[in-house]
């Protein structure tokens, strides 16, 4: 018999104690294990399309702003130039998303899906949205709407502490 733990064994006591008192009372702890149940139900949900919760989110950007400018789109994402530019490589290379030279500065890339980009990110729209609902299922409704509007107000008010700051204008 192995002494090896498995993810289906419950807590010992005095470690859910721990969990309890001590965990359970950092919301970085909570929002890092909420994220990580968020990316499982998206995967879960979304593996047929191979788009991980980034590149959706860059996908649905570009949508909704064809053509945008590469390092706005990473400001709207609010995420980093590095991240952005491997995420947009690997996008890329699924033919979800063409980049072009802009024609005032060749140093700057302007980002549109393609067709198929497109038909992915229509085709994963209701898988999403399950993801999403799956997400915060355990709250009554009228915890949902003041949950989502408790993370707002908590983004908002730390985002210039982010590594990559949103910028809506």
């Amino acid at each position: 018999m192995s002494d090896a733990v498995t993810d289906a064994e419950p807590l010992a006591a005095d470690a859910h104690d721990f969990f309890k008192t001590t965990l359970s009372l950092r919301p970085g702890f909570l929002i890092r294990r909420l994220h990580q149940i968020h990316l499982a139900l998206f995967a879960e949900e979304c593996a047929a399309f191979g788009v991980t919760p980034v590149q959706y989110s860059i996908m649905s950007v570009v949508l909704l702003q064809p053509r945008i400018d590469q390092a706005r789109l990473g400001h709207e994402v609010g995420v980093d130039r590095a991240t952005l530019t491997n995420v947009i490589g690997r996008l890329e290379t699924k033919g979800l998303i063409r980049r072009s030279k802009k024609a005032t500065d060749k140093r700057s890339n302007l980002v549109k899906l393609t067709a198929r980009g497109e038909a992915v990110l229509e085709g994963m729209a209701d898988a999403v949205q399950r993801a999403h609902a799956r997400t915060i299922a355990p709250l009554p409704p009228e915890d949902q709407a003041r949950f989502l509007d408790y993370l707002n107000r908590l983004v908002d008010a730390g985002n210039e502490y982010s590594r990559a700051p949103l910028r809506i204008a």
